[in-house]
């Protein structure tokens, strides 16, 4: 009988294991200026998997990345400006971000987990402010 629980305690380790392996990591540019486009995310709509983490690179001063739509028990996330920050995205679903110093002129983001769009009628309740709207909503049907 002990060895049937050291034997499932391995198999269980392993299968954790072999789970963060798969997971993997993925870089958006936080950019002032990207081709024709002024203030912007290198990244509009970014499909990943749970467990994979996403990593905001500070390539150009002055933006941040704040969550302001989450799939519900998703913790939110307000970075300070100019700096790199990561997340792990454990839950599924829709995730909506925003550079806070340039929500009004469209800087926004969409991140989907897992292809789960469970949370879509939720995300299209999100507040915008100016160009952000129109951004938005050309990012809704895309997603």
């Amino acid at each position: 009988m002990l060895n049937f629980y050291k034997q499932t305690i391995i198999f269980f380790i392993c299968l954790f294991i072999s789970f963060e392996c798969f997971s993997k990591t993925h870089e958006v540019e936080m950019r002032t200026k990207l081709g024709d486009e002024k203030r912007v995310f290198s990244q509009k709509i970014l499909n990943i998997e749970v467990n994979d983490t996403v990593i905001w690179k500070a390539v150009d001063k002055g933006h941040n990345v704040e969550f302001v739509s989450v799939p519900k028990n998703a913790k939110k996330l307000k970075s300070k400006k100019s700096e790199d920050v990561k997340y792990k995205f454990t839950i599924p679903g829709i995730y909506v971000y925003q550079c806070s110093p340039h929500k009004t002129i469209g800087m926004i983001g969409f991140i989907v987990v897992g292809n789960d769009k469970s949370n879509l009628n939720e995300i299209k309740e999100t507040k915008m402010f100016g160009l952000s709207k129109e951004v938005f909503e050309n990012l809704l049907h895309k997603i």
